[in-house]
């Protein structure tokens, strides 16, 4: 519980707060992992299509935000995080009512014909039994890390380099790598680091503040902590 305080501390005295997340953030939600998408997105462009539905969409909508992703869209709303970060593609930020987050490798709100490239932004297309196709072209749709066999999104990585270099708090959840020259090597000297692990990461030696809890239950003690049972 120190170290809850500790972090309590650290969010009450910040004024530009940004999280990057990663696939661990999502295990409390029983949410599909990157992993299952970079598994999917193995071969040519194009390719792959027909695997993508039942590995990773029939699971997608059968699950809901976990507590932690919840407790961010709070703190957004609460006028102390800026924005999210993140590698994750399951929209699960934006579901839990997020409004700034980068998706730096893309995700399912991001979506392109594969043989036109025609845009058809937002992850509600995907809530259907079978693959979308282009209105223009009939082309198959895939979201962008099919189609870009996982690249970044430049439009996301750019709020993420911007959103970084003003924080003065960087809370780090369930995410082993920090993507150094796309958005880490950007962030603002000095800035607090706050890393949420249960196991040891290339993050240890940076973080101010390192709690090996998984993020439901942290989040769910500085709830508490903050403020009460309200």
């Amino acid at each position: 519980m120190d170290k809850i305080q500790q972090l309590a501390e650290y969010i009450d005295q910040s004024s530009s707060i940004v999280a990057t997340t990663g696939a661990g953030i999502s295990v409390g939600g029983g949410g599909v992992t990157y992993g299952q998408m970079r598994f999917s997105s193995r071969g040519r462009r194009g390719s792959g299509a027909g695997s993508f539905l039942p590995t990773y969409l029939e699971t997608m909508f059968s699950y809901q935000p976990s507590f932690a992703h919840y407790a961010l869209a709070d703190l957004e709303a609460e006028g102390k995080l800026t924005g999210i970060i993140t590698t994750n593609v399951d929209c699960m930020h934006t579901i839990a009512g997020s409004k700034n987050v980068a998706e730096i490798q893309g995700s399912l709100q991001v979506n392109c014909c594969s043989r036109c490239g025609r845009h058809y932004d937002g992850y509600e297309i995907w809530k259907q039994d079978e693959l979308p196709r282009c209105e223009a072209c009939g082309g198959e749709i895939l979201p962008w890390p099919l189609y870009s066999h996982i690249g970044l999104w430049d439009a996301d990585v750019r709020k993420a380099r911007e959103w970084i270099s003003k924080a003065d708090l960087i809370l780090v959840i369930g995410t082993r790598g920090n993507y150094g020259d796309v958005y880490w090597d950007y962030r603002r000297r000095g800035a607090a680091i706050a890393q949420i692990n249960p196991g040891h990461t290339g993050f240890d030696g940076v973080a101010n503040l390192n709690i090996r809890q998984g993020s439901d239950e942290v989040f769910q003690s500085l709830k508490k902590l903050r403020h009460g049972n309200d």
